[in-house]
Parts: structure tokens; sequence; C-alpha cells
């Protein structure tokens, strides 16, 4: 018999004095779930980067609003939805950072999409009239002591 999945929700404040909440919140949950660490550490990552994104572009620094996220483990894979009324990311007119020349200008930033991307099996920008979505997905793989 299959195991069923389970969600587990959060809504922080838009503050980045939040990411550490989130990324516990993750990281708890993760591992009561059995997911293997490579797996929760790749999670974690990608779930600190998009929400660190909708903190600074989508609510521009604005405390007064609120970050949703949602995290259903499955059998097999892990989907994360993080939701935002702010400012939507306009996937049209974003353009891939040169990493050599941020390291130059020794600028920080500019590479969580590229980040999600690289650690997430699947990602999705979403629109729902005034929320937005980020919704991606980790596989767990099977490894010889069963599912991670």
């Amino acid at each position: 018999m299959g195991r069923a999945s389970i969600t587990h929700t959060l809504v922080v404040p838009s503050e980045t004095r939040q990411l550490a909440k989130v990324r516990n919140f993750v990281v708890k949950h993760a591992r009561q779930a059995k997911v293997g660490e490579t797996h929760i550490e790749a999670l974690r990552l990608a779930i600190d980067e998009a929400c660190a994104n909708v903190i600074e572009h989508a609510y521009q620094g604005n405390p007064e609003k609120e970050v949703s996220l949602a995290i259903t483990i499955e059998p097999t894979r892990v989907v994360v939805q993080i939701r935002d009324h702010g400012r939507p990311f306009d996937r049209t007119t974003y353009q891939r950072p040169n990493v050599m020349e941020l390291s130059r200008k020794r600028k920080s930033g500019g590479l969580g999409v590229d980040i999600i991307r690289r650690l997430m099996d699947e990602v999705q920008y979403l629109n729902h009239g005034d929320t937005n979505e980020i919704r991606f997905v980790r596989f767990r793989r099977a490894h010889r002591d069963g599912l991670r």
C-alpha cells in the first residue's frame, strides 16, 4: 500500500528575517517524512531563494505583505507552492545572469532563478488574477534503502 501525500502550509510576513522560519519549516517536515538529506538541502535552498525573491522583487521589501508556502510530500516527489500578491515575475524579460560579470563587479544576488531551476526537476511561474505562484517539484529518486 502506498503512502498518502501530506501538505503543510505556512504564512509569514514579507520580511527577510522570516526566511530562517521558512527554512526550519521545510527541513522539519521533510525530515519527518524521511526525505533524504540531499533533497532536503536542495529544497531548503530553492525555497529560500524563491521567498527572498518574493520579498525583494514582488513586494519590494513591504513587510505588511505576506508570503504563503505549501509543501506537499508525496511518495515519489515533493511539490512546493509559494504564493504572493505582489508584482508578478515577467519570464519574458528575464535574462540569465553572466556569473563572471557578477563576480568581476563583486555583486551579490541575481542568481536565484537559475539556482531554483538547477536544483528542481520542474519549475512553473503561474499567475491567478492578483495571485502569483511559483510551483516547483523535486522527485524523490530510488536509493538502495528506499525512496529518498
